[in-house]
């Protein structure tokens, strides 16, 4: 008989229902991370079935966010901000304010107290990182001025709500002590930010040079794990020192952590190697979350969530849409940002959890905010897809108006280019490739979806076209009708299946190359349509052993005889 373990029953429990919940949300074709809560519904202890140790659940929540917030740091690009600051700066500030207010309004007509009014807003105002990313990534607008505007105004809700963690505990341990005076706030308010202007100052200090020195050091012994549990130590080490240190949340200590992390030239490795245990946690977040959402808040105060969704889904939204159009933007960027910050997540489950901790929420309101998550992440694809039928539909802008910087990205090859070859991806590989092909006098043209690089291209004087291959529209400009190759350099197999096919309806008899890194990407490119394909570890084993021939003396045989 074994003895009990909840920490691996809470983990294989949360992990397989998530993944069972995740798998069916994606083919319902909505966010995974509607499944995950649902996981953890079903996992909690409002529900019939197995119930996993609540205890544990605010403890793997904790790490959760420490790794969530360290991820948000290490992509965080004050660059990104600020190319643009004149919208993303005072549209998200003022959609804060009209969101929280509108948040404190609903409250009111609930009987709530002043402070839990704000801690709700304040829910209900910020849009989650995980759920615009990938619906800006699967319509292929991270790196259009539409994706960058709507990255950079989450950047800035990102960044208050950092400060409101860091604030309301201060804010909590006054009104404890039975004195809200303005003198006694302002001097605690002015303390906890000396902190946090402390811990900044030492880890803009002496970060910047301690942390790329260990991941250095670390790198240099050949060790992936070494450098990879050196990352983590470095992420949840930060976070446990900022919080026994300088009284700050361990939310501020990760994200700081993984801000140092990101002027690292190691910045993406370590991205890449903890990618997976970011991931792993991410999910164990929202399942923890999940769990303590009481669903019968959906019986019980059915117009509250209605109204708060109302808040989210058209309060938030509206308010984004005049911000834009008054700082002079288009109706299309008014709708992207619009409906893409139509959701609430991460950030709003961090705050409502931080509520609760401080006594400034009530169970009730955490389980609105729980809701209205869920419910969110779930209509806001069927936004996304009306607002794109609408976009297409609007006929009343100018030329000019009409995303006029995709049209700007998008350089036209010349009509009378022909039996030319068409490189798919410019990493490492394309570009090794593109000289390759260019020195034998070859006509090459790049499709490359990363502004960056198409930027990089422009000014070397490279044929580059921007946008995703697999689109019928990129494959026109692409000219596949009288191209002579296509060579598929991007690292996703799959992916590069996606184009094989599109190409292949177009241009029955082109040539089309593509890389795999495993057996089953070899036979799935076969599958859909590719019919030169090259396996990274095939082709090392046969240049070594090419190498190796060519220093065999001419007389020597490659195999002596046995004697």
């Amino acid at each position: 008989m074994h003895s009990t373990t909840p920490l691996i029953t809470t983990l294989v429990g949360g992990l397989v229902l998530a993944f069972l919940f995740g798998m069916l949300a994606n083919r319902l074709r909505i966010s995974p991370l509607v499944g995950y809560l649902l996981a953890g519904v079903l996992a909690g202890p409002f529900t019939p079935g197995f119930v996993a140790d609540t205890n544990l659940a605010p403890e793997l929540a904790e790490l959760g966010v420490i790794l969530l917030m360290f991820g948000v740091g290490l992509h965080f690009s004050l660059k990104d901000l600020m190319s643009v600051k004149s919208i993303a700066i005072p549209g998200a500030v003022a959609q804060i304010i009209v969101a929280t207010l509108l948040g404190m309004g609903l409250s009111s007509l609930l009987g709530w107290p002043l402070m839990s009014g704000l801690v709700f807003g304040l829910c209900l105002s910020t849009a989650s990182t995980v759920v615009l990313l990938r619906a800006l990534e699967e319509r292929q607008l991270l790196d259009s001025q539409r994706g960058r505007i709507a990255i950079g105004w989450l950047i800035v809700e990102d960044l208050v709500m950092v400060l409101a963690l860091v604030l309301l505990p201060a804010m909590a341990g006054v009104l404890e002590k039975g004195d809200a005076s303005f003198t006694l706030l302002a001097w605690d308010l002015l303390l906890t930010i000396g902190k946090v202007i402390a811990f900044m100052l030492l880890m803009m200090i002496v970060g910047r040079r301690v942390i790329p020195w260990i991941l250095s050091r670390s790198a240099a012994t050949g060790s992936r794990e070494l450098f990879t549990l050196s990352v983590l130590a470095l992420a949840l080490g930060i976070a446990f020192g900022a919080v026994e240190l300088f009284d700050v949340s361990f939310a501020l200590g990760a994200f700081f952590a993984g801000m140092v992390l990101n002027e690292s030239e190691l910045s993406h490795r370590a991205a890449h190697d903890t990618l997976p245990l970011r991931d792993a946690f991410a999910v164990l977040f929202f399942v923890s979350v999940g769990m303590l959402f009481d669903p019968h808040i959906l019986i019980e105060r059915p117009f509250a969530i209605i109204a708060a969704l109302i808040i989210i889904l058209f309060g938030k939204s509206v308010a984004a849409w005049l911000l834009v159009k008054a700082l002079g933007h288009s109706k299309r960027t008014a709708m992207t940002i619009a409906v893409s910050l139509a959701q609430i997540g991460e950030f709003s489950f961090i705050l409502a959890g931080l509520g609760i901790t401080l006594n400034l929420l009530s169970k009730q309101g955490q389980n609105l905010v729980l809701a209205a998550a869920i419910l969110s992440i779930m209509l806001n694809p069927i936004l996304f897809t009306l607002a794109e039928r609408w976009m297409k539909r609007e006929k009343n802008e100018t030329k000019e108006e009409q995303d006029v910087e995709l049209v700007a990205e998008l350089p036209q090859v010349p009509i009378t280019l022909c039996n030319h070859a068409l490189i798919v991806g410019y990493g490492r590989v394309g570009r090794l490739l593109y000289k390759q092909l260019t020195a034998e006098g070859i006509t090459v043209v790049v499709v490359e979806n990363n502004r960056s690089r198409i930027d990089e291209m422009r000014e070397m004087g490279i044929l580059a076209i921007y946008g995703n291959a697999a689109r019928p529209e990129v494959m026109e400009l692409m000219r596949i009708d009288c191209a002579q190759w296509l060579l598929l350099t991007i690292p996703n197999g799959y992916e590069s299946g996606e184009i094989a096919i599109t190409a292949r309806e177009k241009r029955p008899d082109l040539s089309i190359f593509a890389r795999a890194h495993h057996d089953d990407e070899v036979d799935y490119l076969q599958a859909h349509g590719c019919n030169h394909i090259v396996m990274g570890e095939r082709e090392i084993a046969y240049s070594l052993q090419q190498a190796v021939q060519r220093t065999l003396p001419q007389q020597q045989s490659a195999f002596c005889p046995l004697t």
